[in-house]
């Protein structure tokens, strides 16, 4: 079934909760999804690609993008700028959905331009495991670790404007439920309207009560 406009999909969590490896599993497992690739002045990790993860701009080409409107949201974190360009949502116009990976502060913004968009935030099972998490890449120092560690309490206290609240304490059954999520959400009655008024015009066409005749 298809609906007249990509389901919007916003997912969001606390650094170190899981949402690129869920958001990369969602791809995998529902066809027709397109990932909104943001733009961002931080520097690219190792095996980030320009394009891919992200695209990678200095911090005067991304101020100027901002002067000339081009964000659908943009926010600051950790002291770096991220933005969703508005030719995201021009490209995935024929996709199933898309999916933006984002903060409480461009969730909020999308939400705002896009009521029916669908806001998922990620939890990560335990502080404790949070603070693993975050010391397991083992590229960021001890600074820039308790930076990061005091941010997520902030993007935690911000649950409450999110549609669902997704723990991801064992990864395949949180992947099960966020694929869920997006699938129960296709099948809301305003997203399904325009498929059923279709079958209700076309009924009209043969008499109203008349089914079609069959062929043999």
């Amino acid at each position: 079934m298809s609906s007249e406009e990509p389901l919007q999909l916003i997912v969001s969590s606390p650094s170190g909760a899981g949402k690129t490896t869920l958001t990369t599993r969602l791809l995998e497992l529902v066809p027709g999804l397109r990932f909104s690739i943001s733009h961002t002045t931080r520097k690219p990790r190792p095996n980030e690609q320009d394009g891919r993860e992200y695209h990678f701009v200095d911090r005067d080409s991304f101020v100027k993008l901002i002067r000339d409107e081009a964000f659908l949201e943009w926010a600051e974190v950790h002291g770096n700028l991220y933005g969703t360009a508005r030719a995201e949502i021009d490209r995935s116009s024929s996709a199933r959905g898309i999916i933006f990976d984002v903060d409480h502060q461009g969730a909020r913004q999308i939400k705002s331009s896009s009521p029916d968009a669908v806001a998922v935030f990620i939890l990560p099972p335990s502080m404790v495991d949070l603070e693993r998490r975050l010391r397991g890449r083992r590229s960021e120092d001890e600074a820039t670790i308790t930076r990061r560690f005091r941010a997520a309490l902030e993007e935690i206290a911000h649950y409450g404007m999110f549609d669902y609240v997704l723990v991801n304490d064992d990864l395949s059954e949180a992947t099960t439920r966020l694929v869920s999520i997006f699938r129960a959400e296709e099948c809301r009655r305003r997203r399904a309207a325009g498929w059923a008024e279709r079958l209700l015009a076309e009924g009209r066409g043969f008499g109203g009560t008349q089914p079609p005749s069959q062929s043999t």
